[in-house]
């Protein structure tokens, strides 16, 4: 099974973590990431970052990849959470689990899915610093990230 969710609103990785872990007891692998918003000293520190989407295809994006990774990979099952909205330094934005019989097929999936979320998403990126808002465009390593797949 996947479980695929869009949120407005902060979640809890550990507690996330430990349903999905018990969720799952048949699996050898269990892999996660987790990404949040970098805390950074200094004059070019994040004070703040916003993710903006186009609501009629976030969600399905979301879940066709879930179905994506599913299907090149032999999972017991999938966890997907990504944030919108305004977040600050700290804060999750995403959580990619991943739960396998094996660590390979675990490890992969989640790589595979966080690669396709980071460079092929549906999403609209800008921090804000003491200099004020701008955009972020996804990097070249991303883009070569993706291309592995």
């Amino acid at each position: 099974m996947s479980d695929v969710r869009l949120l407005d609103e902060a979640f809890s990785p550990p507690e996330e973590m430990a349903a999905f872990t018990s969720a799952h007891p048949q699996a050898g692998g269990l892999v996660s990431f987790l990404g949040q918003v970098r805390a950074e000293p200094g004059p070019h520190a994040v004070e703040a970052l916003e993710l903006k989407h186009y609501a009629a295809m976030t969600l399905p994006g979301m879940e066709a990849l879930a179905a994506a990774t599913r299907a090149r990979w032999a999972l017991d099952g999938l966890l997907i959470i990504h944030r919108y909205g305004v977040m600050h330094p700290g804060d999750p934005i995403v959580l990619v689990a991943a739960a396998a019989r094996h660590r390979r097929d675990a490890f992969a999936a989640a790589d595979f899915a966080m690669d396709h979320l980071k460079s092929q998403s549906w999403f609209w990126k800008r921090e804000k610093t003491a200099a004020g808002w701008r955009w972020i465009e996804p990097r070249p390593d991303d883009h070569r990230d993706l291309a592995r797949w």
